[in-house]
């Protein structure tokens, strides 16, 4: 089974501290960002996770879309659509990536641009991670311009799909859309699904949607979205294993998280497994990645890193 990380990992800046540190910050350029982003890949590795992030660790994952895209912004911490919603001119994640792959390659050169194995086991890489265009616009307060949230969304997915562009020329190994707030039913389905269609399109790369919370209520209709995997809680979202039973996945693969990221408390190999198992028993080994749920950016850092240890020891012994 393949292991990956929903994405987030604990932020941990830091100031210049070399001498060529010290002199690019005196002009300005110095970037204390990198420094975490090398942190989050080297335990990730470290750990053993097959498909690792950047660590989102540059921003919140609402706010470093929106002081980015025309016709959005933060003011006053509050992100806010203020006007009609463009693509970026630049890309707003490539850098990262690339950054986290070049880290990724000195240490494996397994973990390389690498979009020629598809979602199977021995895959090895680094994912491109965006925020979904309704999770954008229902975190964000809407100012005049449009008159409802649907049309907003579906302007976002296309400023949005730009962005994937970039990650997957980038070497993004698969795509991953960010829609947390899809589960809480304030979302309309059929425009979020439109959104990823439109996000998703021509991709060739794998694509995958990460929802959390309680999927009872939406999972049929998830499994009609153009994606190839399906990311949900199941270590704090427990109810959601009843999604699984007898479940026709249309292909899709689901991500299973299996560690708890509401507390710094280290689960055991045998909790993980005893979770794991169950869901082999219900869909298959061959139709699951093995992730955390989300919120591991809330995590100290040895917590983080003893959780994805545990979690990969527990998979390489199933």
């Amino acid at each position: 089974m393949i292991t990956t990380v929903v994405g987030s990992y604990p932020p941990l800046p830091r100031g210049p501290s070399s001498i060529s540190e010290k002199l690019s910050n005196f002009f300005g350029v110095y970037d204390g960002y990198k420094p975490a982003i090398e942190l989050a890949v080297q335990d990730q590795i470290k750990a053993g996770v097959d498909i690792i992030s950047d660590g989102q660790v540059r921003d919140k994952m609402v706010e470093i879309f929106a002081k980015a895209i025309p016709g959005m912004a933060v003011e006053d911490n509050t992100p806010k659509i203020i006007g009609k919603i463009l693509p970026s001119p630049i890309s707003i994640c490539a850098d990262d990536l690339k950054f986290a792959i070049k880290v990724a390659e000195r240490i494996s050169k397994e973990y390389g641009s690498n979009q020629d194995k598809g979602l199977k086991d021995g895959i090895k890489g680094v994912k491109g991670i965006i925020t979904g265009p309704s999770t954008l616009v229902y975190s964000s307060r809407m100012e005049g311009f449009y008159k409802n949230k649907e049309n907003a969304i579906i302007d976002l997915a296309c400023a949005l799909k730009r962005e994937v562009e970039y990650l997957e020329a980038t070497g993004a190994i698969y795509i991953q859309i960010d829609e947390p707030f899809i589960s809480t039913g304030m979302v309309d389905i059929q425009t979020a699904k439109k959104a990823i269609g439109i996000i998703t399109k021509d991709l060739s790369v794998p694509k995958a949607l990460h929802v959390c919370g309680d999927l009872t209520e939406v999972f049929d209709e998830l499994l009609r979205f153009d994606v190839d995997v399906i990311d949900c809680e199941f270590t704090s979202i427990p109810k959601n294993m009843q999604i699984l039973e007898n479940v026709n996945l249309k292909g899709k693969k689901i991500g299973f998280g299996c560690l708890n990221n509401k507390t710094d408390e280290i689960e055991s190999k045998e909790e993980v497994e005893s979770l794991i198992k169950k869901a082999i028993d219900l869909v298959g080994k061959e139709n699951l990645i093995i992730d955390p749920d989300c919120g591991m950016r809330l995590r100290s850092r040895d917590a983080a890193f003893a959780k994805l240890k545990v979690m990969v020891e527990t998979v390489k012994n199933l």
